[in-house]
């Protein structure tokens, strides 16, 4: 059987010349960056060690913009909210052993969000793999086993051949639906070693679509064309999939009203008429939604901060949209459509009859009155006129960071992101930590906009090594830091079960002076004066740091 290759591209002579007569002087850490490269990447996360050295002196000599954080774990959140802020694979790299490992929970959160981090680690001389115990620094029996579980795929590299295509796998497996973090692991002799090997040249590393089956499509725009309540549930793969204005198309043309999940925050306008915004956290927006006759859940699968710790139960039909297929129906009976968000609210939005519901606007305000009502009978104004002041300072644009704290728990609920994929927390997996480091990969993504974190004090020793990380590279981010002396949610969590705490109580330092030992301007500020001096901050070219202390208690819950 012969094949036509005419359509192919020829080389020139002096392209060819290039092709078998490589640059001298190149090794392992050189493939690795050209394939990167050929695949469109300009920046790179991580933080050097020992068996890694072949690539970071690699990098040196490339046009890639390296950005080096002070601890593996929060290279890893730098890159996932890269990966977030542009869609773009976010590639990460990592030595063996510790630090692989301290990579983890980053990774984790990653897969929870659905970032597409590539993370690239080296591993003990080719000799060492295997599981047996050679004793080189930095071994583990089966490094692999440790990510597998977090991680999208797995690709290990034994010779340099093997470099370019691995890569181009993983970056592929990256971003198909739903992205994610990937691995790639290649020895240190592998990166170290002289190579022949051409020159790595443009590679293609497409995703594959996923498209939703037409007669799903046709069953789902049915139930929705002839529901008397239709409700959306809009979670973070409409943001992820850039599939919000669909979304509010579909929802004007049904007269549905739209929930949004704490994943999906800005994927449906917060003033719209038909927003229900994001109190999933109520009672009676769960009430609301268990009254669908058809409940449309797009890019959500309805786990425990989105169903109201489990205690939501649908009576209506359930159409689900998801692309993680480990989602669909996994806690709801549901015609699931296992898709891409945006390719299934487009096919829908051509299936759908239009209705009209001229009571969905007044149903909606009900519901939004009763909420409010149910948070004024609390006595939260401190919480709410901080959360306001922030509103105020922060662009419209602007994205921001959110860690496991008090004041991100109150908007997950009660904060406008004004626009889709500006506001990012570590709600996916939950890890402390997130927010700072996160901040540097979105200021690093968009220069061109400031950036804000907001943690508690506790979080924020988490990531206090990255201050000399956004000095260094002089970046557009302010961190607020809310300082309540201790784990303030565990304390309200435990002071609710227990009648006192454990371990919740921490000795911190003055934060103020310590932002400044970094070269970086710091504030300490009151909620009244919130608004002005963090509207200060985030105006000021170069890193910042704003202090609040103050004691805040979140909202009673409604699911117990």
């Amino acid at each position: 059987m012969s094949h036509d290759h005419d359509d192919r591209p020829r080389l020139t002579a002096a392209q060819a010349a290039a092709v078998l007569t490589p640059p001298p002087g190149r090794n392992g850490g050189d493939l690795v960056v050209e394939s990167l490269q050929g695949l469109g990447a300009t920046t790179v996360f991580g933080l050097p060690g020992q068996h890694a050295l072949g690539v970071f002196d690699a990098v040196r000599r490339s046009s890639l913009r390296y950005v080096g954080l002070r601890v593996e774990n929060n290279a890893g959140f730098a890159a996932d909210a890269y990966g977030r802020i542009t869609g773009e694979v976010a590639p990460l790299l990592l030595s063996t052993g510790p630090g692989a490992l301290t990579s983890l929970a980053a990774l984790q959160e990653a897969a929870a969000a659905s970032a597409p981090v590539l993370a690239i680690a080296s591993q003990v001389p080719a000799a060492g793999l295997g599981g047996g115990r050679h004793g080189y620094l930095h071994e583990l029996r089966d490094q692999q086993a440790a990510v597998r579980d977090i991680v999208k795929s797995v690709h290990t590299v034994r010779t340099a051949s093997q470099i370019p295509s691995a890569i181009a796998a993983a970056w592929e497996s990256a971003l198909s639906a739903p992205p994610g973090p990937v691995w790639v692991e290649i020895p240190q002799d592998v990166l170290l070693a002289e190579t022949v090997l051409p020159v790595v040249s443009a590679m293609d590393a497409n995703p594959r679509e996923l498209y939703p089956r037409p007669e799903l499509t046709i069953a789902a725009a049915h139930l929705l064309s002839n529901a008397e309540r239709p409700v959306i549930i809009a979670g973070g793969g409409v943001v992820r999939s850039d599939a919000s204005g669909k979304l509010r198309a579909l929802a004007e043309k049904l007269d549905a009203p739209v929930v949004t999940t704490f994943g999906g925050k800005g994927a449906f306008p917060w003033e719209h008429p038909l927003s229900l915004r994001s109190w999933l956290e109520d009672r009676h927006t769960t009430d609301f939604l268990e009254d669908a006759d058809v409940l449309l859940v797009v890019g959500s699968g309805l786990g425990e901060l989105s169903s109201n710790y489990h205690t939501f139960r649908p009576r209506g039909r359930v159409i689900q949209i998801e692309a993680d297929a480990g989602k669909l129906e996994s806690n709801h009976p549901a015609l699931g459509i296992h898709s891409d968000a945006r390719e299934a609210l487009a096919d829908l939005l051509d299936a759908v009859e239009r209705r009209e519901d001229p009571d969905a606007a007044d149903r909606v305000r009900t519901v939004l009155e009763k909420v409010r009502g149910r948070i004024d009978a609390q006595d939260l104004v401190l919480e709410q006129q901080v959360l306001a002041a922030v509103r105020e300072a922060l662009p419209a644009a602007a994205p921001s960071f959110w860690d496991m704290t008090i004041l991100a728990y109150w908007a997950w609920s009660a904060f406008d992101a004004r626009r889709p994929n500006t506001m990012h927390s570590a709600q996916g997996a939950g890890g402390l930590g997130y927010a700072f480091p996160a901040a540097v990969g979105a200021a690093v993504a968009d220069p061109t906009k400031p950036v804000l974190a907001v943690s508690g004090d506790g979080g924020a020793m988490y990531s206090i090594a990255e201050l000399a990380t956004a000095r260094q590279y002089d970046l557009p981010l302010t961190w607020l830091i809310v300082d309540d002396g201790g784990y303030g949610i565990l304390r309200e969590y435990m002071t609710d079960a227990f009648g006192e705490t454990t371990g919740t109580e921490l000795s911190r330092p003055d934060f103020v002076a310590l932002a400044e030992s970094f070269g970086v301007p710091a504030v300490r500020t009151t909620p009244e004066s919130l608004a002005a001096d963090l509207g200060t901050a985030l105006a000021a070219p170069g890193p910042s740091v704003v202090v609040l202390p103050a004691l805040l208690r979140m909202f009673e819950p409604t699911h117990l």
